[in-house]
Formats: C-alpha cells, structure tokens, sequence
C-alpha cells in the first residue's frame, strides 16, 4: 500500500477496536508498523487482537460512561499520541415509534455524547497537529425510514465534526470518515438488501489512505455517498417522496 509509510512508528489509539471497522483499521495500520492502544467494551477480543499485533496495548473503554473514557485519558497521560480513532457504536434499526428509550438511551449515549466526550478530553493527548477521527455515516446525510435513532445521533457526528475542524484548528486536524454500507455485525441486522456493501478491510484502506490526504470529510464507496449526497440537497418536496418510497 503505497499510504502505508505514512504510518510507521505513529502511535493511534483506536476506540471500537474489538471488531468491525475498528478491528480492520487496527490490523491494517499494524501492518504499517504503527504502535496502537486498542479501546472497547470487550476486553478479550482486544486482548486477542492485541495478539497478532507488533506493538499494541490494550485499554477497555465503555463510551457510555463518560468516567470510563475519563480513566483511560489519565492512564494515557505522557504519552503522545498521533491520533485518535473512534468507531464506535450502537445501532438499533427500527420506527420511530417502536424504539425502546433504554435502548435508545444508550445508542445515544454512545454515538453522541460518547464522541462530545473524546472531543473534550482526548485532544489533550495529541501532539501538535495530530488527528482526531469521528466516524459519522452517510445514514446522517437524511433521516430514513427504520434508520432511527442511529441516522439522528450521526447526522448530529457529523456536525459535531465540523465544529470542531473550526474550533480545534491548526492544533489538531479533525476528520471525519462517513462510510456507506460496510458488512459489519451492526449491517447484519439490516433486513434489506445494501446497495453497495464493501467489507471493514476495504473500509479500513479508504480510511487510512483518505488520512494521508488533506480532506476534511472522507466517505465511500463514492458510488453510493456522491448518490446520498445528492439526496441531500434535493428540495424537501422531491427527497420526502423519495424517501417514502422506502418505507
């Protein structure tokens, strides 16, 4: 990979590193010879990722609980870190109408205020210019049928991120990665069919190489997110009868 001597000797802390994207990200910049703290819920699979990596630690973080990201930042003082990565999140496919609030409480306490809570703990951590990596989605480009609460807590990511390119700017160089559809244990609960699909290596090449360039927002396949962008900015009256037809 042409990207990857970008990444040798830099230090990443990957949050959501247990599986997924998160998992393929964290194989994939090992691979470039990249020192990584992995970060998750699930402390065997980190342990066992950790495994196959050449210079990796890992540090078990809930994001639901702000005092669990709180810890791993005081055991991550004095280490200089190059990036920070954060995958994680909850999904929960259903109406409106039908979600459970304990669920939905917790989808947002992950992908939400678990992302404002590395924007203002982690950046401490970084050295001068290094990067900060949310992971929105396309699914926060426009609120789709059966997509809530995960569309409304993205849509919020991504505009999250581009305050913070504003406000943390030249200290720190914020990112924002939307991908489409990507085969992942969250997709797996999807009942349609994904128009698009790519698996989380392919995910994790787009990413690391859209890192190396100057882009605030990185998102793929382009096949698919230049269509949703395109959604997007279509008048309400055309994109809401789209939209419906999906229902």
């Amino acid at each position: 990979m042409s990207y990857a001597k970008a990444f040798a000797g830099k230090t990443y802390w990957i949050i959501g590193a247990s599986a997924g994207i998160g998992r393929a990200l964290a194989e994939a910049l090992d691979d470039a010879g990249a020192h990584l703290i992995l970060s998750a819920r699930d402390e065997a699979a980190l342990e066992d990722l950790a495994k196959g990596c050449q210079s990796a630690r890992v540090l078990p973080v809930d994001l639901g609980e702000r005092a669990s990201l709180e810890r791993a930042v005081e055991a991550l003082a004095g280490t200089p870190l190059d990036g920070v990565i954060n995958t994680a999140a909850l999904y929960d496919p259903s109406r409106v109408m039908d979600l459970d609030p304990q669920r939905l409480d917790a989808l947002i306490r992950v992908n939400l205020l678990g992302c404002f809570a590395i924007a203002q703990l982690t950046p401490s951590l970084l050295k001068p210019g290094g990067q900060l990596v949310l992971f929105g989605s396309v699914a926060g480009y426009f609120g789709l049928p059966k997509g809530q609460g995960y569309c409304a807590s993205k849509a919020a990511v991504n505009n999250l991120a581009e305050t913070l390119k504003v406000e943390l700017a030249p200290q720190v160089d914020v990112r924002l990665v939307c991908p489409g559809f990507v085969k992942t244990r969250l997709t797996d609960k999807n009942s349609f069919t994904m128009p698009a699909l790519i698996s989380p290596e392919e995910a994790a090449r787009r990413t690391l190489k859209g890192l190396t360039g100057k882009a605030f927002e990185i998102h793929y396949p382009k096949r698919f997110t230049l269509f949703m962008k395109l959604f997007r900015i279509l008048p309400y009256g055309l994109s809401l009868k789209l939209a419906a037809k999906l229902r």
